[in-house]
């Protein structure tokens, strides 16, 4: 069984639908439930409407899962893009309480389950902005380095157990929330991250390093794989023009 949160969109419901395809049962976890529905419709996976930040929710959903091989934390998101100085605390508490706190709590609760098959294995979605700061990405850095750290820190706890911890860091991807939900609903300011660069990553793109890393046998470990558009040479380094011909 593999669990997915932040499956009702982007990467989350394309994570779900790849590892659905690779004959996973998967339990589809986020907070909008129409949207759960309609993955479900098409795709048979299982959804469980929950927000990751809920505490008891998550113990809740724990409590009634009968096994757990595969844990994807992908729920997560960026609010708003402002320097240090002038930075809406509110911005900086959300962006850690979903991406850092959520991600502890369902490692907390599913640990215990994911022990106790013959191997699991927990990938953390992070974000190049984990180990690369940017101007007007503070907090979103700020949740990220902490999740990375997350998962650097349950690595070396479980060393000797057999169960996997891999992060997935995605540079540039381009899907129909994330840019949008930071930018407060600008949708001309969202189009303007994008603009004139060819082919940004998709979700698929990364669901796809997913299913790579769950797909390996159980001794081969993905510590961290990062994956950004061939236009994107680092956080800093971005082109902007045609790469590839019709």
């Amino acid at each position: 069984m593999a669990v997915v949160t932040g499956a009702s969109g982007g990467i989350g419901a394309a994570t779900a639908r790849r590892l659905a395809k690779d004959g996973f049962d998967v339990v589809a976890v986020a907070r909008r439930a129409e949207r759960l529905r309609r993955l479900a419709e098409e795709t048979g996976v299982r959804p469980y409407v929950l927000d990751v930040t809920d505490g008891e929710g998550v113990r809740r959903f724990a409590a009634e899962l009968g096994s757990c091989d595969v844990l994807v934390n992908n729920a997560g998101g960026a609010l708003g893009a402002d320097p240090v100085a002038g930075a809406d605390v509110a911005d900086w508490e959300w962006m850690y309480s979903v991406n850092v706190l959520g991600t502890l709590r369902m490692t907390q609760a599913l640990l215990p389950l994911l022990r106790a098959g013959r191997g699991g294995t927990i990938v953390t979605v992070t974000s190049t902005a984990a180990f690369t700061a940017y101007e007007g990405g503070g907090g979103y850095s700020a949740a990220k380095h902490a999740e990375r750290a997350l998962a650097e820190t349950l690595r070396l706890e479980l060393c000797g157990e057999p169960v996997r911890v891999v992060e997935v860091a995605p540079g540039m991807v381009r899907t129909e929330e994330f840019a949008l939900n930071r930018m407060r609903g600008d949708a001309d300011r969202a189009a303007a991250v994008y603009e004139g660069v060819d082919h940004p990553l998709t979700a698929e793109d990364v669901a796809e390093c997913v299913a790579l890393a769950v797909g390996l046998p159980q001794h081969v470990n993905v510590d961290r794989l990062v994956v950004r558009p061939l236009a994107q040479a680092a956080q800093h380094k971005l082109h902007r023009g045609p790469l590839f011909g019709d």
